[in-house]
């Protein structure tokens, strides 16, 4: 569905930078008047999503992501997040819950299962030594 609602936004993939893009994707999200569940789910998802790339996708060097946030329709909101990292060998491996390619003792693995709890569909495309992309959509009921 196109749509010529949205924002894009680049940053690199600094720690700091995870709760940037949660406000951003949450203050776009705020037009759709989501209830306060949905935009903590909001807010969680591209928490999770972020840190898999500044922890997975650029391990010990800092490169760049690219977050878009775009409305379809009337409620529903879709959230990407790019990378030019590492890339996924395995995608359906990744997608299980507890792998981790981190340190098992510091990651629990749960990133892309955490996602997919709070958001009604996600999908992941990745090339080895090309990055990745999660694409994330949410309708929502609103306050309305």
């Amino acid at each position: 569905m196109k749509t010529n609602d949205y924002i894009k936004v680049s940053f690199p993939s600094l720690s700091c930078n995870e709760g940037f893009a949660r406000s951003c994707a949450a203050c776009f999200a705020a037009r759709l008047d989501p209830t306060l569940d949905e935009l903590s789910d909001i807010k969680t998802a591209v928490s999770e999503a972020v840190t898999n790339c500044i922890v997975h996708a650029y391990p010990g060097e800092i490169g760049m992501i690219h977050m878009k946030c775009r409305i379809l329709g009337d409620k529903t909101i879709e959230i990407s997040l790019r990378d030019s990292g590492v890339g996924i060998a395995d995608v359906q491996k990744a997608r299980e819950p507890l792998f981790t390619t981190g340190d098992p003792g510091e990651r629990a693995g749960m990133g892309f299962s955490i996602m997919e709890s709070f958001m009604d569909k996600i999908k992941v495309r990745s090339k080895p030594d090309k990055g990745t992309t999660v694409v994330m959509s949410k309708t929502l009921n609103g306050r309305r």
